[in-house]
C-alpha cells in the first residue's frame, strides 16, 4: 500500500509551560522495524501515547495505517498491538483468562480467543504458569503483554521499552517474534534505550531529544563515518565527553 503504517505533521504537546513534544514530523513507512530513539524525559513515550489515542495533542495530525487519529479511531485500534512501557495489566486475572479478554475486546469469537492465548502461553513459555498476573515477575509481565498484542494479528506495533526486566531468553525470543512479524508484512514502531537490540533489529531510527526530532533515516546513514550508533547517538543529543570529574571518583 502507498500510505506509510505512521505519518505525524507538526505534533505538539505540552504539560504547563514544558513543552513534552515540540512539532514532531515522522513518518514510518510500512513493513520497517522502526527505532525511536532519545535520552530519558526526551517525549519517547508522550508521542506513543498520542499515537495510541491515549492522550490528546495540542495541536498536529496523525495518520495510522492511511487513518485519521481521533477521528478513526476505534478502527485504528482494531488494527494495532500496543506494548506500554508500564505493562498495565488485569492483576486479578491469570495470564490465559487475560489473554481471552484482550481476544474477545478484539471481537474474536470465543473459541478462537481460547485457542490463540493458549497458543500464545505456550509461545511464550507461560503455559504452565497458573498465578494471577498479580504475582508475574516484571519480565513475565512483558512477555503475557506482548503475547495480547499479537492475539488480533495487528498490522502494527508500538512498543514503548518491550524488554525491559526481560531475562536474556526470553527477550531472544521476543525478538525472534518480532522479526517474524515484520518478514510476514507488519510495521514495528520500538522505543528502547538498549542501542544494541536498535543495531540488531531496526532498519530505520529517529531520534528525538527535548521533544524535537534531531535526526531520522537508516542505520546507516546513521552511522555514517564508521561510528557506532552510541557514538551517533550521543553526538546527536549533545550529551559530549564529561567535562568535570570528581577528584575522589
Amino acid at each position: 500500500m502507498s500510505f506509510p503504517a505512521i505519518l505525524v505533521h507538526n505534533l505538539r504537546k505540552s504539560y504547563g509551560l514544558k513543552a513534552a513534544v515540540d512539532g514532531v514530523d515522522l513518518e514510518v513507512p510500512r513493513g520497517s522495524f522502526f527505532g525511536f530513539l532519545g535520552p530519558n524525559g526526551a517525549g519517547k513515550s508522550t508521542t506513543i501515547r498520542m499515537l495510541t489515542g491515549l492522550i490528546p495533542p495540542d495541536s498536529g495530525a496523525i495518520e495510522i495505517l492511511g487513518l485519521p487519529l481521533p477521528e478513526r479511531e476505534l478502527e485504528i485500534k482494531g488494527h494495532i498491538g500496543l506494548v506500554p512501557d508500564e505493562s498495565l495489566l488485569f492483576d486479578r486475572l491469570t495470564g490465559a483468562e487475560y489473554l481471552e479478554f484482550v481476544g474477545r475486546m478484539y471481537a474474536l469469537d470465543r473459541a478462537t480467543a481460547l485457542a490463540r492465548g493458549r497458543d500464545l502461553l505456550e509461545l511464550f513459555q507461560l503455559q504452565n504458569d497458573r498465578k494471577i498476573i498479580a504475582e508475574y515477575s516484571k519480565g513475565m509481565r512483558k512477555r503475557v503483554a506482548m503475547a495480547a498484542s499479537l492475539i488480533h494479528h495487528p498490522e502494527l506495533f508500538l512498543m514503548d521499552e518491550p524488554f525491559e526486566g526481560v531475562d536474556a531468553v526470553g527477550a531472544r525470543l521476543m525478538k525472534d517474534i518480532l522479526m517474524d512479524q515484520v518478514r510476514r508484512g507488519a510495521t514495528i514502531f520500538l522505543t528502547t534505550h538498549v542501542l544494541e537490540v536498535v543495531e540488531r533489529l531496526c532498519d530505520r531510527v529517529a531520534i528525538i531529544d527535548h521533544g524535537k526530532i534531531v535526526t531520522s533515516g537508516t542505520l546507516d546513514e546513521l552511522r555514517a563515518g564508521g561510528e557506532s550508533l552510541e557514538d551517533a547517538f550521543v553526538r546527536v543529543v549533545g550529551a559530549g565527553q564529561m567535562t568535570e570529574r570528581l577528584d575522589w571518583l
